[in-house]
């Protein structure tokens, strides 16, 4: 079989336009007849559930920062094989990254040194002209390993404005390759998390067409496709899964409210030989019986708080389970684990009460960025001491901290203490998500200090 050529689609900085580019990409040559698979850098939910509903098979993470390189080429290797094109999303600004070693750092820089992949770089000129050649120049010069192999112009004025930058930056050597006019039909819907999930799209379908026939008059497709490069990540027999399962039988909440899983753990558990079974406590669903484990992924519980209250056949049937199995709560799991709930209006909802603590959105803050936790107890992710890498992405403070063990010791990139979740008897929580667990660079390059030190 032929190997799957592939690019990264990435940007100077958030907000440029990465993922419009890159689901218009995905849908024009979809159409074409080409085996079109994509996959996102760094720590991220709601664009790669675009991807997947786009080109139509699932959008894996790729993130340098908590996978170990054999778990990121493993990873990779799967989402790519058989596809004619492989489109990475990049994140934030294509050299942004966390501090520490390099190649490491999370970076959307880091996945193009590693595999090798050509970047199109996405530029917002909205508000400027020929000043877009020297960003160019900037970005192709900036980094020998990562390879600008074009440029794709967004939020273009008109014809004239197109012309002014794409001369300028032509004169530097690197292709123009497209220019997106500004269109308000072209956006996606965003909420204080970013983009709403592509679920809730209120007409996926007719957005997709959209971003084909913009795709097919503003894009150079053919131009774009010959930059892709064959994609060959280095071959491994000795990949550890990113995570242990958490039980044979897996009852996974999964709907509007519970929606943050990444599929690689998916894939892992079930490469582990474990059998997901899928429940809906927005729809009033105890995990099933037949489970021997539960896992509450993160999502939007504040958006439906007052349903998940009065959802008492879930509520008493997770207490239930919880007196003799395990459960797991990330982030809005975790929120829904607790006591209560205070949604922005500054109401209270009653959440289902296996752990201490209480959650608000009252006051809004912002938690963004990874963490690595070293467990402090055996638990479903993983035993005693060992170093999982995750993030955290939410506005929920705690309201109370309640009094349950710690589940962890959890640090930010740069080392700093950061909130431990809890654990009481069965149950276990905490606002990180979990990405995999570390390999043994981590507990140095985490900030953990070593055994005995």
């Amino acid at each position: 079989m032929t190997p799957a050529r592939a690019l990264i689609i990435a940007a100077p900085h958030s907000g440029a336009g990465k993922t419009t580019v890159t689901l218009a990409l995905l849908a024009a040559l979809k159409r074409r007849g080409l085996l079109v698979r994509a996959a996102k850098a760094g720590p991220d939910y709601i664009d790669p559930a675009f991807h997947t509903a786009v080109a139509g098979a699932a959008s894996v993470n790729l993130d340098s920062w908590a996978m170990p390189a054999t778990l990121l080429d493993a990873v990779a290797a799967q989402a790519a094989d058989g596809a004619d094109l492989f489109v990475i999303e990049g994140v934030m600004g294509l050299f942004d990254g966390a501090a520490g070693p390099a190649g490491q750092s999370g970076a959307t820089a880091d996945l193009a040194a590693h595999f090798g992949v050509p970047v199109v770089l996405v530029l917002d000129v909205a508000r400027q002209a020929q000043s877009a050649a020297a960003v160019v120049r900037g970005f192709a010069s900036h980094d020998p390993a990562v390879r600008i192999a074009g440029v794709i112009l967004n939020r273009v004025g008109s014809d004239r404005h197109r012309a002014l930058v794409a001369d300028a930056i032509a004169a530097y050597g690197i292709p123009v390759l497209g220019a997106l006019p500004r269109e308000a039909t072209l956006a996606l819907p965003e909420r204080h998390l970013g983009l709403v999930q592509a679920i809730e799209h209120a007409d996926l379908v007719l957005f997709s067409e959209r971003l084909t026939a913009a795709a097919e008059q503003y894009f150079d497709l053919e131009a774009i496709a010959a930059c892709a490069a064959p994609f060959a990540p280095a071959a491994t027999t000795d990949c550890a899964p990113a995570m242990p399962p958490p039980g044979q039988r897996v009852a996974l909440a999964r709907d509007r409210v519970f929606s943050f899983v990444y599929p690689h753990l998916i894939a892992a558990w079930r490469q582990a030989g474990a059998e997901i079974l899928p429940f809906s406590p927005l729809g009033d669903e105890p995990p099933p019986g037949s489970a021997d484990s539960c896992w509450l992924p993160g999502g939007y519980p504040e958006l439906h708080a007052e349903t998940l209250a009065a959802a008492r056949k879930f509520s008493s049937g997770l207490r239930r389970f919880a007196q003799t199995r395990p459960v797991h709560g990330e982030c809005g799991g975790y929120m829904v684990l607790g006591q209560s709930l205070e949604d922005a209006a500054g109401r209270r909802h009653a959440m289902t009460g296996l752990l201490g603590h209480s959650t608000s959105f009252a006051a809004r803050k912002l938690h963004l960025g990874y963490r690595a936790a070293r467990l402090l107890s055996d638990s479903v992710l993983g035993c005693a001491g060992t170093i999982v890498r995750g993030h955290e992405f939410h506005y929920a403070a705690l309201a109370s901290p309640g009094n349950d063990e710690p589940l962890a010791e959890v640090i930010d990139g740069a080392g700093g203490t950061v909130e431990a979740g809890g654990r009481r008897g069965h149950v276990s929580g905490a606002f990180f998500h979990a990405i995999a667990a570390a390999d043994d660079r981590t507990p140095a390059g985490a900030g953990f200090s070593r055994p005995g030190t």
